[in-house]
């Protein structure tokens, strides 16, 4: 966060009632693509335009891609992502029996890269694994989110709650502070939106890429001048959880466009 939007977002507290960091209910819950203007809903809408396609296509190709010193691709085990695939980004981050905990898509993949193509894991952001988190996050485009339902999941939907609450920062401010309490208001000329994470990995104008949901919630740390959380972190996988147990109901909408 720039020097600038920093002046803003103290400007829109300090004027601001008192805040009551109250949840949205689930019937009032709606998809930042509600607090989109007109050419932005339009670039997402129609994938010749979409520029985050682009990384779903490479995503298709990296699928039928034989890698590792396993020589297997994606398609071996799993086929036509089409089928296979469908729904399957909708209910993540998902429980790992292995890992005792919770992984995003993001580290799922990575997991079937060593565990099964016998290859190196991907870096975080890196457009490899950004295209394929892309590619599977396409195939389920209109399904109902439906991650945290897993009972096992439970204390980690609670954590990223209680982070999703926690006020942090040189500007004493918490997520729910913006995306429960401000939203349908602006900042720094941006909609404040309700912070669901329906479109992940998403086109951002600002980054000029795609770029996962955990680098939007480290923009968001540093935004409020705090120590934010490494890629992979448990304290951003819970927090993911949350949000996308938040936004349960809504549907896939990957990858979606935002400023």
């Amino acid at each position: 966060m720039n020097r600038w939007r920093a002046i803003a977002v103290t400007a829109l507290f300090a004027t601001a009632p008192a805040l009551s960091a109250g949840d949205i209910q689930p019937d009032a819950r709606r998809s930042g693509y509600s607090f989109m203007g007109p050419q932005t809903r339009a670039m997402q809408d129609d994938d010749t335009s979409n520029p985050g396609m682009l990384f779903v296509l490479d995503g298709e190709a990296l699928w039928i891609t034989k890698t590792g010193s396993a020589a297997k691709a994606c398609a071996d085990c799993h086929g036509d992502a089409r089928t296979s695939m469908k729904g399957v980004a909708a209910r993540y981050p998902a429980f790992d029996k292995t890992q005792a905990r919770p992984v995003t898509l993001d580290q799922r993949i990575n997991l079937c890269r060593v565990r099964h193509q016998e290859a190196s894991p991907m870096p975080y952001e890196s457009h490899d694994l950004l295209a394929l988190s892309a590619y599977v996050g396409h195939q389920s485009r209109g399904v109902p989110i439906t991650a945290g339902d897993d009972p096992q999941l439970r204390p980690f939907v609670e954590q990223g709650h209680a982070l999703f609450m926690q006020r942090e920062g040189q500007l004493n401010l918490a997520c729910t502070n913006c995306h429960d309490d401000q939203y349908d208001k602006r900042l720094a000329g941006s909609p404040i939106t309700q912070g669901q994470p329906t479109g992940y990995p998403l086109y951002r104008l600002e980054w000029q890429t795609l770029g996962s949901l955990e680098r939007r919630l480290r923009s968001c740390m540093t935004g409020v001048r705090a120590q934010a959380f490494d890629y992979g972190a448990p304290e951003l996988v819970a927090l993911e959880l949350y949000l996308m147990s938040r936004a349960r109901g809504l549907t896939v909408e990957t990858p979606a466009v935002r400023p």
